[in-house]
C-alpha cells in the first residue's frame, strides 16, 4: 500500500473509531458448533469404524462435512474485503498444502469477476520439513506447474527453512519460473535452546542471501520467522549492488503435475494412460468401486503406476454410481498414496458435475478429459475457462452438435 493510501486508510479508522464502535468478526469454531454434529457426522463412511470416539474433532469435517466447512469459511470473503480495503497486492503465502493454495487462487478469481477489478498476486510455498516438499508432496517445480495458471506477478518460498536448507530449492525455482521469484527465509531451524530461538543473526543471514542475488536467483527477497529489522537492513545492503534475476525463456511444452512434474517434449517417449481406473473399462475397479471398497480400488491405481503409467485415467460413469461422490472419494484415496499421487491425474467423464467433483480434489495439475462443442460455443467457453481456473490441461473431442 503507498504512503497516501496507508495514510488516508488511518484517517478513516480514527474517524469511525471517534464515531461509532466498530464491528469485528465472529468465530468459525461457532458456526460449526451451530451444526449439532453427533458421532456419526463426525466418523462419516470414512471413518465408520475408527477406535475412539471422534465427536469434537473438528479438523475431520474437512473431509467428513466439507459442505458446512465451505460454508463456514476459506477464501472469497477474505479477498473481498482485501479488495474493498485497498489493497494494492494479495499475497497467498506459507503454502504448505498446493490444494489450498489452488483453491485460494480459485476465489481470487471470482472475487476479481465479482468487483469488476484484478490486482497483482504474488504466490510463495512453504515446504514442510527438510524432505523439501510441502506436504501435499510437491517440490518447487511441481508446485509452480500447478499453480502457473494464475498468472501470478511472482512465486516464491518462504518460512520453514532457513537459508542452508532452502537454497537448492530456490534455485530449482528459479530456473523454471518465467515469472518474477521471490524468497524470504526463516533465520535457520528453530533451537528452543538458543534466546532468540532462531541461529542465523543478521551477520550470517545476509550473505547467504547475497549469494543468491550474486548467482541471478532473485527478484524479491526478505526475511521470514526469527528475523529482525537488523537481518532485513543488512539484506538490503548486502543484494543492492546486483541486478535482478532475468526472467527465463521457458520452452512451451505440455507440463503436468502430480506430486512430480511430468513434462512432455517433443522427444519424449510415448505417455502412456493408466485406464483400469475407469469403471467402463474394468470390471475389477468397477465392482470395487460399486462395494465402497475404495481401498481395494487404490490398490488397481497403484498397480497402474507400477506398471509404468505416466497419467492415471479415473473415471467415474457408472448408471448405479453417485458420479460426484465416488469421484471425490477416490481422488482424495489416491491422493493420500504417495506411490499413486506422483503421477498426474486425468479426470474423465462425460458429465461437467463430475469432472468438477474431480478438479475441486486435484493438487497438483491433472488432465480433464474432456470437453467439446456438443453443448454448444458458450458452453464449451465457459468451461474451458473454469478449467483453467481449476489449474489443469484438457483434451478437446472434435465434435460439436452436430457430429
Amino acid at each position: 500500500m503507498s504512503v497516501s493510501a496507508q495514510t488516508n486508510t488511518t484517517d478513516l479508522l480514527h474517524d469511525l473509531l471517534a464515531t461509532r464502535i466498530l464491528i469485528l468478526d465472529g468465530a468459525m469454531g461457532t458456526m460449526i458448533m451451530r451444526q449439532k454434529f453427533q458421532e456419526a457426522d463426525f466418523r462419516g463412511s470414512r471413518f465408520a469404524d475408527h477406535k475412539i470416539a471422534l465427536r469434537g474433532c473438528n479438523d475431520l469435517l474437512c473431509l467428513t462435512q466439507p459442505q458446512v466447512v465451505e460454508q463456514a469459511s476459506a477464501f472469497k470473503t477474505q479477498v473481498l474485503g482485501l479488495i474493498d480495503g485497498g489493497a494494492d497486492i494479495l499475497f497467498p503465502e506459507t503454502a504448505i498444502d498446493t490444494l489450498n493454495m489452488k483453491a485460494c487462487l480459485f476465489a481470487i478469481e471470482q472475487a476479481f469477476d465479482e468487483r469488476g477489478v484484478r490486482l497483482p498476486v504474488m504466490i510463495s510455498m512453504t515446504v514442510a520439513d527438510l524432505s523439501r516438499r510441502s506436504v501435499s508432496g510437491h517440490g518447487p517445480e511441481s508446485f509452480w506447474i500447478s499453480v502457473q495458471h494464475a498468472g501470478a506477478l511472482s512465486v516464491g518460498l518462504n518460512c520453514a527453512l532457513g537459508p542452508k536448507e532452502m537454497r537448492p530449492l530456490i534455485e530449482e525455482l528459479a530456473g523454471v519460473a518465467p515469472i518474477f521469484v521471490s524468497a524470504h527465509p526463516n533465520a535457520g531451524l528453530p533451537d528452543p535452546l538458543l534466546p532468540t530461538g532462531f541461529p542465523e543473526t543478521p551477520e550470517s543471514f545476509a550473505p547467504q542471501l547475497r549469494e543468491w542475488a550474486a548467482n541471478g536467483w532473485l527478484n524479491i527477497v526478505g526475511g521470514c520467522c526469527g528475523t529482525t529489522p537488523e537481518h532485513i537492513h543488512l539484506i538490503s545492503q548486502a543484494v543492492k549492488e546486483f541486478t535482478p534475476r532475468a526472467l527465463p525463456k521457458v520452452p512451451q511444452y505440455t507440463r503436468l503435475a502430480g506430486q512430480e512434474p511430468l513434462v512432455i517434449r517433443p522427444d519424449s517417449n510415448f505417455t502412456m494412460v493408466g485406464e483400469r481406473t475407469n469403471v467402463t473399462g474394468s470390471k475389477k475397479f468397477a465392482r470395487l468401486v460399486l462395494s465402497n471398497d475404495f481401498e481395494a480400488a487404490g490398490i488397481v491405481a497403484r498397480e497402474q503406476v507400477a506398471g509404468g503409467a505416466n497419467i492415471l485415467d479415473i473415471n467415474m460413469d457408472e448408471a448405479l454410481l453417485d458420479g460426484e461422490l465416488a469421484m471425490t472419494k477416490f481422488v482424495n484415496q489416491v491422493s493420500a498414496d504417495p506411490d499413486v499421487a506422483r503421477i498426474p491425474f486425468m479426470i474423465d467423464s462425460s458429465k461437467w458435475s463430475v469432472i468438477e467433483a474431480g478438479l475441486k480434489c486435484v493438487a497438483g495439475k491433472p488432465v480433464v478429459n474432456s470437453i467439446s462443442l456438443k453443448e454448444g460455443e458458450e458452453k464449451f467457453l465457459e468451461q474451458a475457462r473454469l478449467v483453467r481456473r481449476y489449474g489443469a490441461a484438457v483434451v478437446v473431442m472434435a465434435f460439436d452438435e452436430v457430429g
